[in-house]
């Protein structure tokens, strides 16, 4: 599937049926718009189809714009991190992608909490804190947001998120051990793409079983993201960052995390494969 998206083959007839089944299915059963995708029932009421969308929102959707192509390199870039967060055993909601802005997810309940990692400061952190831009924190900073635009999302202490019933001691405890696991395994795959992991957003949802999955995406959209081959400020932002601060560049910025995250993929799926071989 990755390497489908790295070489930028033709879909086959399998999946140009695939995408004409959903196309049909688009039109007729919606399910929730946000921001930055739609979800659509299936014929599996287990599954959800996930559109993702060119569209681009800030400060709680006061700014609004579009980016192209932003919808595509987004699911693209999200279903390689899902398998490989998936391959490391945390759960995720993730299926497969059928077409190259749609993904197929399991259903899940979502948790109206944004979990924020934050590994440098930046955003939010430095103006709260006044801690300089870039500065590495001596731990990674896990922070819990409600999901809730009308107030805009605030920052939570742990005794508010039990006083909202929102989770208990234990679910926030397992959100947050698992947050640091996703963390530790994108900064591996992103320090292999030279790129600095700065912070990023999670949100989290629960299955018919009650059990935890990672869902939402991890994209541009939802990380800050540094190139660690760049020294200046500006020149160095590859995520939402560029639409915010009004930068610039900002699709060239997203296809060039896109082309290092789906190389890198490749890589590692061709050294399992050596390695599979070997033994």
């Amino acid at each position: 599937m990755v390497k489908q998206r790295l070489k930028q083959s033709q879909a086959d007839l399998t999946q140009s049926k695939c995408q004409k089944k959903y196309r049909i299915m688009l039109q007729t059963e919606k399910l929730y718009e946000g921001k930055a995708k739609i979800l659509y029932q299936t014929e599996n009421p287990q599954i959800l189809l996930s559109v993702y969308k060119d569209d681009a929102t800030a400060f709680n959707a006061q700014k609004k714009g579009q980016i192209y192509g932003k919808g595509e390199i987004n699911c693209n870039i999200a279903a390689a991190l899902f398998e490989w967060l998936e391959s490391f055993g945390i759960p995720t909601h993730y299926i497969d992608n059928p077409a190259p802005n749609q993904m197929r997810v399991k259903a899940v309940k979502i948790i109206p909490l944004e979990v924020v990692v934050r590994n440098l400061a930046a955003g939010s952190l430095c103006r709260q804190t006044g801690l300089p831009e870039g500065q590495v924190l001596p731990f990674p900073l896990v922070e819990f947001y409600l999901k809730n635009d009308e107030l805009g999302d605030p920052l939570l202490t742990s005794d508010r998120i039990f006083l909202l019933e929102i989770v208990n001691q234990e679910q926030l405890q397992e959100i947050k051990e698992m947050a640091l696991k996703i963390n530790h395994y994108l900064q591996d795959f992103f320090n292999r793409c030279e790129i600095t992991l700065v912070d990023f957003k999670l949100e989290f949802g629960r299955d018919g079983g009650q059990k935890i999955l990672l869902a939402d995406e991890i994209s541009p959209d939802t990380c800050r993201l540094w190139d660690q081959k760049e020294t200046d400020p500006q020149a160095r932002v590859m995520d939402k960052d560029r639409f915010r601060k009004d930068l610039g560049q900002i699709e060239s910025a997203y296809q060039q995390v896109q082309a290092r995250v789906l190389a890198q993929s490749e890589q590692i799926r061709q050294s399992t494969h050596q390695q599979e071989k070997s033994s």
